[in-house]
């Protein structure tokens, strides 16, 4: 993958997210804040626990922070997969973000 690609599908990763986080304050209670600075979101829910999504540009990688761990990302067969085995993006971060809302959220690319 070159860098431009690369930067085409995590700029639209991000996008999706911020997206995901509007669709879910308009249609449900959650309070979902999130911030964008740079190639970073960070996500703050209402008990003030966070999650930051970040790009790793030189390794070509996403990265998230959870209150459960950190996981790290690569574009594969069309889809952000945990390098680690662990699944893909969007249902890693709908999970973490359920655990730390303590409400049912859903994310979507």
């Amino acid at each position: 993958m070159t860098d431009p690609e690369f930067l085409d599908y995590a700029e639209a990763l991000l996008k999706a997210v911020e997206e995901s986080c509007d669709r879910l304050n308009d249609a449900t209670d959650a309070d979902v804040d999130n911030q964008r600075v740079g190639s970073m979101v960070t996500l703050t829910f209402a008990n003030r626990s966070q999650i930051i999504i970040n790009l790793q540009k030189p390794l070509h990688e996403v990265w998230m922070a959870t209150k459960s761990g950190g996981y790290h990302y690569r574009w594969e067969k069309g889809q952000w997969q945990d390098t680690k085995g662990q699944g893909e993006f969007f249902d890693a971060l709908s999970r973490n973000a359920t655990a730390q809302a303590g409400a049912a959220l859903k994310f979507s690319s």
